[in-house]
């Protein structure tokens, strides 16, 4: 699908106030993106994930038999210097910027899950800001759930989702959720505080709440909004169960773009999703 200036909310009018909690998107064969919300030490878009597969039952089949997956971009976070490293200890790092994520390997990575690839995701340690040398071996599936705050940011990945969504949340419950999922990480209150001020509110309303523009889906309250969850629930069923024919890729014209049909519409003989990352499957073997 091509993105649309003003895309409709999914179960409720969009709220007054801005916020979000992450975005999705469908991509590979298909893939769906999200951002987050809810009053969690979880983002809000990963728990409208984790919510989604919990309903389509993924949640209990062997990773490999797996047909949906969720692909997280806080996994792509850059590797730092010895004094990036000092600096985000000390909560003077600014993680919410779009430099602050490898963007050559998050591309290079869903480009391969397209093509119905086993890839090696990396592993990211928030405690320490570092990146593991263990790495998650990821396998091909039908619909992959990306989410993450800025996965509309860069156009290159953008452009791979068959469907976005954005999850909206108000900035107290940002606010909130962000305390609490620091605390468990062994910060103190006063360094969260100043880091929500000094670099995640500011981030946040010049690179996240931008991309907004870019959803086909809205969904205000994320998780507690089970209406449209349980509408893209219904629509990766029809996907997976092929009630809903293959979107047709579309040609990539002069500036690089690719463009899809509308979802909805009839396509070839498959389907497929995309958030915060989207695509659908030419073949029984490559995810949608």
């Amino acid at each position: 699908c091509r993105p649309r200036a003003g895309a409709p909310a999914a179960g409720a009018a969009s709220p007054q106030r801005p916020g979000t909690g992450g975005r999705a998107g469908l991509g590979a064969q298909g893939w769906v993106g999200v951002p987050p919300p809810r009053l969690s030490p979880r983002p809000a878009q990963s728990t409208v994930c984790e919510k989604i597969m919990e309903l389509l039952g993924q949640n209990e089949v062997e990773q490999r038999q797996r047909k949906v997956l969720i692909l997280s971009q806080d996994s792509f976070y850059k590797v730092l210097t010895a004094e990036q490293q000092a600096k985000a200890l000390k909560g003077q790092y600014n993680f919410d910027h779009p430099d602050a994520f490898d963007n050559d390997l998050m591309h290079s990575t869903l480009k391969n899950i397209v093509e119905g690839k086993t890839v090696e995701v990396p592993t990211y340690d928030f405690v320490t800001h570092s990146r593991l040398a263990e790495t998650t071996v990821v396998y091909p599936a039908d619909v992959v759930l990306f989410e993450g705050i800025l996965v509309f940011y860069n156009q290159d990945i953008r452009d791979m989702f068959h469907l976005r969504l954005f999850v909206d949340t108000d900035s107290d419950v940002r606010l909130s959720r962000r305390v609490l999922r620091d605390m468990k990480r062994g910060r103190d209150l006063e360094q969260i505080l100043t880091q929500y001020t000094t670099f995640v509110k500011p981030a946040f309303e010049e690179f996240c709440l931008p991309t907004k523009k870019y959803a086909d889906v809205i969904i205000p309250r994320g998780v507690d909004n089970m209406v449209a969850i349980n509408l893209i629930v219904q629509h990766i069923q029809d996907i997976l169960n092929g009630d809903i024919c293959k979107w047709q890729r579309g040609a990539v014209n002069g500036h690089g773009r690719t463009y899809k049909r509308p979802f909805p519409e009839q396509a070839e003989s498959s389907s497929v999703l995309a958030a915060g990352k989207r695509s659908h499957l030419e073949s029984s073997s490559r995810p949608h």
